[in-house]
């Protein structure tokens, strides 16, 4: 690949790369605000909404394997089409579902097959692509802030239309916004002759998936990124009725969620552009290690409007910024000719850390009435993730060298 030219212009790259991931992250960001709602007017229990949350993210990292496949081959553009599709689709039957199982199969396998076709790793596949290598750590930095931004501009909205249009024509609402990513994609359409030729293809597809899961470094980032679904999702979920639980009003939930896509716009910045200097295995362990931390403080001290807001705005710096650095490193290790597919597998053990998280929130509160369980196993997996982060070997592989990173 010659790094030095755009196949499409930068300010295309970033703008739609950027617009696709701020509207798909910011309507999933919300999904926390209709716990109640829904389980409430349908009489379903925490656990049916949470089962069905955990699957969305399961389904999440299974089709993103394949959506990568897929856009390494063909590019970005037929596998954004499709997920935009879906999504609207999957929010569509996540308001008229009558059932649980039905609800199970919008909310959970369509907009989890959607997410896939519509996040980062789709994204991240143009951006390597048609991005320079010297650049690339800081453009994802700008689209995963972009998601960001959506967290922070989608989740009042959101808030918003529940309460004025009430959940079920509020979910409609989003399904229709969901199609403005079918233009967008236009935008990330790649010319036929750089797509599925951008790069040398010196491997197949099972002799590059062989070299990774053979290589001690990919399989350490897999053990980071399911600490961080199962923390960020958990939260995400749970934490709207955590705190109503403990009597603050839904405003404050509604307020730190969008707090935390606020700050988290400056965080995910932050960790693409040092990424571009630093050493990315030191960013990732500091942001898991300064995730447990912020989790511990906030359990200790009386709990308050303010204090839940200082919370989110720490998590927000830490909350996505594990994206850019994590990325990164798998592009510098393996190099561009299969990035979406092994960026897919590396968030699929993301997606199974979500659906612990998400999931377990909702079977320990309906077993012991509380989520305390579920927070503490969120601070000792924040200090499991910075020490296996630790050893990770950035340096671009060598064919044939399989040996463990030291």
């Amino acid at each position: 690949m010659n790094t030095t030219s755009y196949k499409i212009p930068l300010w295309q790259v970033l703008a739609c790369g950027a617009a696709i991931v701020t509207l798909s992250m910011g309507i999933r960001h919300g999904f926390g605000l209709w716990l109640q709602p829904i389980t409430q007017a349908q009489g379903w229990t925490r656990e049916s909404f949470s089962f069905a949350m955990a699957i969305q993210n399961l389904s999440w990292g299974v089709f993103g394997v394949f959506a990568g496949m897929v856009a390494d081959r063909f590019g970005a553009f037929k596998v954004l089409l499709v997920g935009g599709v879906l999504y609207a689709l999957g929010l569509a039957g996540m308001a008229l579902s009558p059932t649980v199982w039905a609800f199970t199969l919008t909310t959970g396998i369509l907009i989890g097959a959607a997410q896939a076709g519509t996040t980062y790793a789709i994204v991240y596949g143009v951006i390597g692509r048609n991005i320079a290598a010297e650049r690339r750590s800081w453009a994802m930095g700008v689209a995963a802030a972009a998601g960001s931004f959506g967290q922070f501009l989608m989740v009042p909205v959101e808030g918003w239309l529940i309460a004025s249009l009430g959940w079920q024509t509020a979910l409609l609402a989003l399904a229709a916004a969901a199609l403005i990513i079918l233009p967008l994609a236009v935008g990330l359409r790649e010319p036929v002759a750089t797509t599925g030729n951008a790069v040398t293809r010196d491997q197949t597809i099972l002799q590059a998936l062989t070299e990774a899961f053979r290589y001690r470094s990919f399989q350490l980032l897999m053990v980071g990124y399911f600490v961080c679904g199962f923390q960020v999702v958990f939260i995400g979920v749970h934490m709207p009725s955590y705190l109503k639980d403990q009597g603050l009003a839904p405003q404050v939930a509604s307020t730190a969620l969008a707090l935390i896509g606020l700050f988290n716009v400056f965080g995910t910045y932050a960790a693409g552009a040092l990424g571009q200097r630093l050493a990315k295995r030191h960013i990732l362990a500091a942001i898991y290690l300064l995730r447990s931390i912020a989790i511990v403080t906030f359990l200790s001290v009386p709990i308050s409007p303010m204090s839940v807001y200082v919370f989110a705005a720490v998590m927000g710096v830490l909350w996505l910024s594990t994206v850019p650095p994590t990325n990164a490193v798998v592009a510098q290790i393996f190099g561009l000719a299969h990035f979406s597919m092994l960026g897919g597998f590396v968030f699929f053990s993301h997606q199974i850390g979500s659906f612990m998280g998400v999931w377990l929130g909702g079977v320990l509160y309906d077993r012991t009435g509380s989520y305390d369980i579920v927070w503490y196993i969120a601070i000792a997996l924040g200090v499991l993730a910075a020490l296996v982060n630790l050893p990770v070997r950035e340096q671009s592989i060598q064919r044939g060298d399989l040996r463990p990173a030291t």
